[in-house]
């Protein structure tokens, strides 16, 4: 297996021993939801009636059903083993680690604390930040997870077109696209329609 998970890994252009790789997974799975959460204990009585009554199933998971953890796992690793440590932020943007920190402090630069500070690698281009950053930092909400913020920025979004086809948020900055547009739309993540 071993020699498989490294050919996928060097696939994915993911430089990351497999034996570090599966620890990553076995951490994001441990720091995720317990195997089989009751959803129901997450609600009140009146809200499970509401919620069963348009039709949702709270019930636990069934041993027979897939782990719906999976996915969310695999890309908690890939997220971690691509993020840059405070000393590699500060290298690959020709600066002292205490510019780093501080700019994490101001909003300028986007990380969670694992240890030490991660910082994700789809907010660095070349030898300098993604244009317009601070401007789609700005607008971030502050209690988003790095996934869900990962995610939204690599995901085509259908009001950022580039060439006639939806763009990425990341791709839209670096093509030079406005960073209010991005803005705009990550200021709604977890913010019901």
């Amino acid at each position: 297996m071993s020699v498989a998970l490294e050919n996928i890994l060097a696939k994915a252009g993911l430089k990351v021993d497999a034996n570090e790789f599966l620890t990553l997974v076995e951490d994001a799975a441990r720091r995720l939801s317990p195997p089989n959460p009751d959803p129901s204990h997450y609600f009140s009585a009146d809200q499970r009636a509401a919620l069963t009554d348009v039709g949702l199933d709270l019930s636990p998971r069934r041993e027979d059903e897939p782990d719906f953890r999976a996915r969310t796992v695999a890309a908690h690793a890939v997220l971690a083993e691509g993020a840059l440590s405070v000393n590699e932020a500060a290298k690959t943007l020709g600066v002292d680690d205490s510019r780093i920190r501080h700019r994490l402090k101001e909003g300028r630069l986007t990380g969670w604390k694992d240890g030490g500070w991660r910082l994700p690698a789809w907010q660095f281009a070349g030898s300098g930040v993604l244009p317009g950053l601070e401007v789609v930092l700005r607008a971030l909400p502050a209690d988003l997870p790095a996934l869900v913020v990962a995610a939204f920025m690599s995901t085509p979004q259908s009001d950022l077109v580039i060439n006639e086809h939806p763009a990425t948020p990341r791709q839209w900055l670096l093509s030079g696209g406005d960073p209010d547009h991005v803005a705009r739309l990550i200021a709604t993540l977890g913010t019901p329609f």
